[in-house]
């Protein structure tokens, strides 16, 4: 409980810190924006006054320093007008100053970027300086943009590697506790097969041992599958309906006849690289899921059909459907509608299909009120 305090606190403690670091950054760049924007003001300035010691320079005037303040401003645009008509441009694009209506429109963005500098050259006569901001200062206008923008890069970067991270790990604990349930189930399973052995030497009825041996196999079903997740299964070229309908008939035979099932599939087999123990929980899952949305009582129809490359299975109820909102998030673990369930069976079934045969699994189709129909595509095999 410390531990998990202390770490939120740390949390917490690098976001304030971070958002910190940002706030200073930005105060910053806007403290040298302001500084930069104040000096080209003080340099317009200095040109205004040059421009009116030339205006009224005399023989005897020395015009080389306003020569040279004129000749130094290589960076900041400006316009100078008088009665509303400009007389000269400076650091403008040829192509704007030679077009009126460009240069006009350029004259009108200066005059909403800085406050125009009134040149008095003689009582009663005015001339007007319009500038803009310099290359520098645009550039460090728009540094806290581009700024932002990298963190909010390098966030999501940090983001998704913990996401990353946090998946990994977890399915690292899923795979570590699912090959400890196929550890610990192992055990006493193996004493159940010798006990069964024992009962068949005490000459003990046949149906009830041969009952015995079907729920030691189920329960021997169960731990391969368990065993297999987190680890490589090892693919075999199999028929899929039959091995689609094996799992198909073993669960209409265990669940109540309120159920009415339905199986479709072509005649001739059609061969897909599969690990029969992981198919055949695919399949019960998806049947479950089903029967689980129909309360028990309903209708339930699986149809195999292929497509050029690829065979589909499709697995259909009469249930209350399922918002077009949920068909992706039913697939995420902990999700489910029911009161009790822990949501990972279409976890679980999305990993098997997806990552260890390559296929992909979605839901087809749903109404509320109807049913819902799941699918799932896979690859057939190219068999020479």
């Amino acid at each position: 409980m410390q531990f998990s305090e202390r770490r939120n606190t740390t949390r917490w403690v690098i976001i304030f810190a971070s958002f910190l670091i940002i706030s200073l950054i930005l105060w910053n760049t806007y403290t040298f924006f302001q500084i930069f924007k104040n000096e080209e003001r003080l340099k317009m300035n200095l040109w205004a006054n040059a421009q009116k010691t030339l205006i009224n320079a005399g023989e005897n005037t020395d015009v080389e320093l306003p020569s040279q303040i004129f000749s130094n401003n290589k960076t900041i645009p400006l316009i100078l007008t008088e009665n509303n008509k400009i007389i000269n441009s400076t650091n403008i694009d040829d192509n704007i100053v030679k077009d009126k209506t460009r240069l006009d429109a350029f004259l009108r963005r200066l005059k909403t970027e800085n406050d125009p500098i009134v040149i008095e050259y003689v009582p009663g006569k005015f001339q007007y300086l319009y500038y803009g901001n310099s290359s520098l200062l645009n550039k460090l206008k728009y540094y806290p943009i581009a700024l932002l923008l990298i963190i909010v890069l390098f966030g999501g970067l940090v983001y998704n590697f913990y996401r990353s991270t946090k998946m990994a790990t977890q399915n690292k604990l899923w795979a570590g506790m699912a090959k400890e349930t196929a550890h610990q189930i192992g055990t006493p399973l193996s004493s159940l097969i010798g006990w069964v052995e024992l009962l068949k030497s005490e000459n003990v009825d046949e149906s009830t041992t041969f009952e015995i041996e079907k729920d030691i196999e189920r329960l021997q079903t169960i731990t391969d599958r368990f065993s297999k997740i987190g680890s490589e299964p090892k693919l075999e070229n199999k028929d899929i309906i039959a091995e689609t309908f094996q799992s198909y008939d073993y669960l209409q035979s265990r669940f109540s006849k309120q159920i009415e099932f339905s199986f479709k599939a072509p005649k001739s087999p059609i061969i897909v690289s599969l690990n029969p123990t992981l198919h055949s929980w695919t399949i019960e899952n998806l049947v479950k899921n089903a029967i689980d949305a129909m309360k028990g009582r309903g209708q339930l129809a699986l149809e195999i059909e292929q497509e050029g490359d690829y065979v589909k299975i499709n697995v259909s109820d009469s249930g209350g459907g399922i918002q077009k909102k949920q068909f992706k998030t039913i697939f995420e673990p902990g999700f489910t509608t029911k009161k009790r369930g822990w949501g990972l069976g279409l976890s679980l079934t999305k990993r098997i299909v997806e990552e260890y045969h390559k296929g992909t699994i979605k839901v087809l189709g749903s109404e509320i009120g109807k049913g819902t129909t799941m699918q799932v595509i896979l690859k057939k095999s190219n068999l020479v």
